[in-house]
């Protein structure tokens, strides 16, 4: 090629290749999970509208393959400027340092309110005192019930109580027969028994978040309620193996209660229409008078990278998706619960039937230890309910061995925190 021919390509690329380094500039990168990865290309139009030359490009990743991603991604140094992730996993996004702190601009931000969350969720995003990420929905747990069945065993409103949640099992059960049960509590469900120590007061880990603390009083009560279910007969030991589909048994009456989240209320309705009006949900019940017992805290955050180059389109994208109008929007595409209060109130879903409960629940939610080895110690706490379930352990010595594991998986924990004076 001449010099000549070099120049004229020279001079006519340099003009494009500036244009795609000024577009590239402008575009930023949001990864989404599983069908909100889908759904949320519908709202981003609208944001592209109103902030002229920014460009949202929306990459959908599986939620299986979600938090490998993320941590590859660090690693690498190809983070999205902006990112859905479970509200666990911020802890270790934190520890890593690929989180950008959100204070600042929250506290100048026209349009974001903090107290207009649910305080709770939005207190899983606070770690050692810094705002880390944005609540995108929400969820917790409440009891999905066959208002006829338990109506019908004498409860025609829901127990507020452990006390009056038993005996409503018990009557549901012998109304039933050896054939059927009360409640439906899947063995490889950590969230039930936690939810239940959370009720008593108890704390899952000790001496800053350092050793286990289950073999504790409250806990142990609280896993001790949670595996007489299943020694009573008001719990199917085999668990969700002993059904075959939890809607078709459900309509059948094989168990009349299900601790589930929000994700099931579109399930519900579509799969059982026959069941219009024979099912609802309620608060969960509470081991005194303190109604409604403290249920988990969860639902997926928005964040920034720390690395991103666009933190301010960024910013502008988390506002924007944090509206109440679009979260309302969102809940319409996806079912997803909105994190803002607003959102509730002004498209009226928490006067609707069956997300009033979430409502209320929502009002009373905790988040699990905010450590980067939850999701390691919530599988343990799997594997020794589910021995003690089943006789494979007594309770004392499931919670001996879940304590002695946890002390392990929390072993560099400690010695992380011996190493910097904690």
């Amino acid at each position: 090629m001449t010099l000549l021919r070099r120049a004229v390509l020279a001079a006519t690329l340099a003009p494009a290749l500036l244009g795609c380094r000024a577009r590239d500039a402008d575009v930023v990168r949001l990864w989404a999970l599983g069908r909100e990865g889908e759904v949320v290309q519908q709202l981003v139009g609208e944001f592209e509208r109103r902030h002229a030359g920014v460009h949202v490009r929306v990459q959908q990743i599986p939620w299986s393959a979600a938090h490998e991603k993320l941590l590859t991604a660090y690693v690498g140094g190809a983070m999205p400027d902006v990112f859905q992730a479970g509200n666990t996993w911020l802890p270790e996004l934190v520890v890593l340092g690929a989180l950008e702190p959100l204070d600042d601009r929250l506290a100048r931000s026209t349009s974001v309110a903090r107290g207009d969350y649910f305080p709770g969720i939005l207190d899983t995003n606070v770690i050692d005192g810094v705002t880390w990420g944005l609540p995108w929905y929400v969820d917790t747990r409440v009891l999905f019930y066959r208002t006829d069945l338990l109506a019908e065993a004498g409860y025609p409103e829901p127990p507020r109580t452990w006390t009056a949640w038993t005996d409503a099992m018990t009557r549901v059960k012998e109304r039933g027969g050896a054939e059927r049960y009360a409640i439906l509590l899947p063995l490889r469900e950590w969230q039930p028994p936690v939810i239940l120590a959370l009720q008593r007061g108890g704390s899952l880990l000790r001496d800053g978040d350092r050793y286990g603390n289950f073999e504790s009083g409250p806990v142990r009560t609280a896993f001790d309620f949670y595996v007489d279910l299943f020694r009573r007969g008001l719990a199917p030991r085999a668990g969700d193996t002993a059904v075959t589909n939890v809607y078709q048994d459900f309509a059948r009456g094989y168990f009349s209660l299900y601790v589930s989240g929000p994700w099931n209320i579109g399930e519900f309705v579509h799969r059982l229409p026959d069941l219009a009006g024979r099912w609802t949900t309620a608060p969960l019940p509470a081991p005194d008078d303190r109604y409604p017992g403290v249920s988990l805290a969860g639902g997926a955050s928005l964040a920034i990278a720390r690395g991103s180059g666009r933190k301010e389109a960024a910013w502008q994208l988390m506002e924007f998706l944090s509206e109440p109008a679009q979260q309302a929007a969102f809940y319409r595409l996806t079912g997803d619960l909105p994190a803002r209060r607003t959102a509730w109130v002004d498209d009226g879903l928490a006067s609707q039937p069956h997300a009033r409960a979430f409502w209320i629940q929502l009002q009373s939610v905790q988040s699990t230890p905010k450590i980067p080895e939850w999701e390691r110690i919530a599988g343990k706490i799997s594997q020794y309910s589910e021995a003690a379930v089943r006789g494979d352990m007594t309770l004392d010595r499931a919670l001996a061995a879940l304590d002695r594991d946890v002390d392990n998986v929390l072993e560099k924990r400690r010695w992380l925190m011996g190493a910097a004076g904690r």
